[in-house]
Order: C-alpha cells, then sequence, then structure tokens
C-alpha cells in the first residue's frame, strides 16, 4: 500500500492526568495508507467545517511508538497542581506559565540525543476546572512556554473548541481508538477517571464511567503510599454493603448519553460519602474497586461486544481487573505494557496531528457538541 504524505506526522504526545502520576511522553510517528484524505492544509488553518473523518472511510490509519517515557512530578510542583483548584486567579495564570516550562524543559531532555527531527509536539495539559454544563474547561500548562522552550509546534488546549460547541470537551481519546485501535469492540481506560468507547450503529460513541485511580491514590496515599500495589490493600479489606449502594446510588450514573466527569464532582460528590462512612481504608478501597468494577460491568455489558481493550495505569491493578473479568462478558485483552501506560499520550500525538493536518479530531457523535470539530490551540516557532 502507498502512504499518503500527510505533514507533522513525527509527535511527541504529553499527557498529565488526574491522578498526578506525572508526565507520559510518547514520541509517535504515524502514517496512513490508501487515504481520500485530501493534501494537508497549512499548520493554523482553522477552516475545517464541513470535512470529516469517516468511520467507513477506505484508509488505514498507523502508528509506531519510537520512545516512551513517565516522568514523575516534582514534589513542589505536585503539590502545586493538587492546589490548583484553590488557587487565586494570579497564583494560576503563573502556575499555568511555570508548568509549560516545566513541561518544555522535560520534552528537550526526551529529545536529546534523538536521531530524526520531530515535527510537532501536542500537549493535552492537566486538568484543573471541567464544567461543561457552564461553558468551561481548564487545561494548564502554557502551550506558548513549551513552544518557545522547545523551539517546536505546540498543539495544546484542545477541548474548549468543543466546549463552546454546546460538547462534554470529553472524551477526546475516543477518534485515536477509532482509527487505531478500532479492531476491538470496546476500549476501556482506566485512569483517574474511568471511560470506555464503542461503536454504535456506525458511529464511535463514549463517555465517563467513575472515579477510577483518582480515588484509589488518594486513599493509598492516607497509608503513605502512592498507589495500591496490584490492589493488595483493597484485596484485604472488606465490601461494606451500604457504603457501595450509597455510592452506586449517585445520581450522575442514573444519566443516560453524553456525559463527564470533573475533579470538582469528585470532591462534591464522590469524597464526601467516603468522609462519612467511618471505615477503615482498607475497607474504603475494597467498597470502591467493588463500585468500579460495578459500575464499568454495568457500562460495558450494557454496550455488548465480544473484546474489550483496558489500558490506563489501572491496568496494572491485578485485583481491580480480576472484579472486572468476574462481572463482564465477552473477553478483557491486557495488552504491553507500552500501550497500556502511553495510549493516551499516544492518542493525544495523534490528535495533534490531525489538528495540524486540518483534520476533525472531536466527534460530536462522543461529545454531543453541535458538530465534529478540528480543536487545539496551536503556538508555532520559527526555526
Amino acid at each position: 500500500m502507498n502512504s499518503f504524505p500527510l505533514k507533522y506526522s513525527h509527535v511527541i504526545g504529553i499527557m498529565s492526568g488526574t491522578s498526578l502520576d506525572g508526565v507520559d511522553l510518547a514520541y509517535c510517528v504515524f502514517k496512513v495508507e490508501k487515504g481520500r484524505t485530501k493534501p494537508a492544509k497549512p499548520l493554523n488553518d482553522v477552516k475545517t467545517a464541513g470535512r470529516q473523518i469517516s468511520t467507513t472511510d477506505k484508509r488505514n490509519w498507523s502508528y509506531e511508538v519510537r520512545k516512551a517515557t513517565t516522568i514523575p512530578y516534582p514534589e513542589a510542583l505536585k503539590q502545586k497542581l493538587a492546589q490548583a483548584m484553590t488557587l487565586s486567579g494570579y497564583e494560576l495564570a503563573l502556575l499555568h506559565n511555570e508548568l509549560g516550562r516545566y513541561i518544555g524543559a522535560q520534552v528537550n531532555e526526551f529529545m536529546a540525543g534523538f536521531a530524526e527531527e520531530v515535527d510537532l509536539i501536542a500537549s493535552h495539559g492537566h486538568t484543573v476546572f471541567h464544567r461543561p454544563e457552564l461553558g468551561m474547561t481548564l487545561q494548564i500548562g502554557s502551550g506558548a512556554d513549551i513552544a518557545a522552550t522547545c523551539g517546536k509546534p505546540v498543539v495544546c488546549d484542545f477541548r474548549t473548541l468543543d466546549v463552546a460547541l454546546g460538547g462534554q470537551g470529553a472524551p477526546l481519546v475516543p477518534i485515536g481508538d477509532e482509527l487505531l485501535f478500532g479492531q476491538y469492540d470496546i476500549c476501556l481506560n482506566l485512569g483517574g477517571i474511568s471511560n470506555l468507547s464503542y461503536r454504535e450503529n456506525g458511529q464511535r460513541k463514549a463517555y465517563d464511567i467513575s472515579p477510577c485511580n483518582i480515588v484509589l491514590n488518594q486513599l493509598a496515599r492516607q497509608l503513605g503510599q502512592e498507589y495500591d500495589a496490584d490492589g493488595a490493600i483493597a484485596q484485604s479489606g472488606h465490601i461494606d454493603t451500604l457504603l457501595l449502594e450509597k455510592l452506586n446510588q449517585l445520581d450522575y450514573y442514573q444519566q443516560s448519553g453524553t456525559k463527564s466527569l470533573g475533579r470538582e464532582w469528585i470532591d462534591d460528590q464522590f469524597f464526601p460519602i467516603l468522609e462519612q462512612c467511618q471505615l477503615s481504608i482498607p475497607d474504603q478501597m475494597r467498597t470502591v474497586c467493588e463500585h468500579i468494577a460495578e459500575q464499568i460491568a454495568n457500562a460495558c455489558n450494557s454496550v455488548g461486544g465480544n473484546t474489550l481493550l483496558i489500558t490506563g495505569g489501572g491496568a496494572h491493578n491485578g485485583f481491580l481487573i480480576d472484579l472486572i473479568r468476574q462481572k463482564i462478558h465477552g473477553q478483557v485483552i491486557i495488552p504491553d505494557d507500552k500501550t497500556i501506560d502511553f495510549k493516551e499520550a499516544i492518542i493525544f500525538a495523534f490528535l495533534g496531528f490531525l489538528r495540524a493536518n486540518g483534520l476533525p479530531n472531536c466527534l460530536a457523535s462522543v461529545t454531543g457538541s453541535r458538530q465534529d470539530s478540528c480543536g487545539g490551540a496551536i503556538y508555532g516557532v520559527d526555526n
């Protein structure tokens, strides 16, 4: 097959998750075979109205990860990010720039010694606020500072255009699930928040299911651990049926259609229930794991499908995976560690690649917005 030439195909994707594990960087190369894709437009061209990526197009999208790493946050920066929601506007603006410079410095170190050129950097940023019902979402980590530090074009701020178009601005990963991982019936991500995507009547659908590592990690930190390795703490606890019932009855789980979760909801609705239960941490973690597995099973079993691909940090939690296996129909597939740990960074690199080539990178069928869009702010630096 002949490759169709698209620009900016050598991309570093950067993901900073809500669980504050660190910064994921993945250097990816993308190709499209036998496409009907139109020639690439200039990097700053945002006139994409009417252009669509159809899931029935006879083209093969492919990727290769040539280098990937996770860089833990310095403790001081991690604490600032954990408290970002409480900062003043002035302090938040300073943190936005500080995080951009930090990411830029990590990219420079990551690129050191590369034998080939990097065309583009695509950075998700760190989510501080996500309130699409108010028309607002905020991911910090200044793209301008990353571009200035690295001397490379940067795509960032992927969510705000979709929110302005009336969408949830999340999840964004499903277009990558469709075009890069479309061989699986369901793609499940176990990150700070669990979410899934799937195909229904020829359209990609997706939504956030429940809190996940953002809660489990915070409980583990109360025992002096950054996370619950392989679910050992949770496995040592017992299910509290009253707590489980209260969590399962939260209003979010009764909603249907496109929906997404933010840290605000978890802080306002989820954590207060845990704080009032007066259970040991192992019992809380065991009950929360049961809750997560039940909500995931409800979602996946309602969708149907024979194959379920699980990625994200939670895929390393053997106890949680066993609970999910027990409750869902179909085959659970745990891929290689690189795919588990860097799938989101890979897909955000892909989103930046699509944005740079003037192709839609956000699906209205997923977010509920008025139309597909080509989202992301671009900061370019002349070399």
